[in-house]
């Protein structure tokens, strides 16, 4: 419960496939919220296919997506981005298999005023998303600390900080 007595709606959702390297970033991270078991947060694993992607997240007030990228930066780079204020860029995600993906589904989302009031996406750069492939090094380190920061901002939510509203670290415009 809020310092309102208000039902917090937070939702963690973890987009990526785990058999395929460091697509599995996460689910990982999605792994990490749930053992942590922190209040008013549901937690669900997702394909990343667009249409469902936007089913998905009416549930939450805010949001926290987390989606492997591909756009060209160190392994391991973490991006954040407030969807609910600004476009993303197209690029990060165009590993996806879907057609119709993350990107594409929060565009569609935002003209159809159907975005979360809070939706914060993590893009963690990864390397090697081939079939049956292991997570690497780098993208182990960043799901830990994108573990860390989404507990950070849901406990200051939960408390009532304004820890929500600080500034993007490593974001990319």
């Amino acid at each position: 419960m809020g310092n309102n007595g208000e039902q917090l709606r937070m939702l963690v959702i973890g987009v990526g496939n785990r058999l395929r390297g460091d697509d599995a970033a996460g689910p990982r991270v999605a792994d990490n919220i749930r053992s942590r078991a922190l209040p008013g947060v549901h937690i669900i694993d997702h394909s990343g296919e667009g249409a469902s992607l936007m089913e998905a997240w009416q549930s939450g007030e805010t949001v926290f997506l987390v989606d492997a990228a591909d756009s060209g930066g160190e392994s391991g780079q973490i991006y954040e981005f407030a969807a609910h204020e600004r476009s993303l860029p197209a690029r990060f995600f165009r590993y996806s298999t879907h057609a119709f993906s993350v990107a594409e589904s929060i565009e569609l989302a935002r003209v159809l005023d159907r975005l979360p009031a809070r939706l914060h996406v993590y893009a963690i750069e990864g390397r090697d998303f081939g079939a049956g492939g292991t997570m690497s090094t780098e993208v182990s380190r960043a799901v830990e600390v994108v573990s860390d920061r989404i507990e950070a901002l849901v406990l200051g939510i939960a408390h009532g900080s304004n820890a929500e509203s600080d500034p993007c670290t490593n974001s990319v415009s």
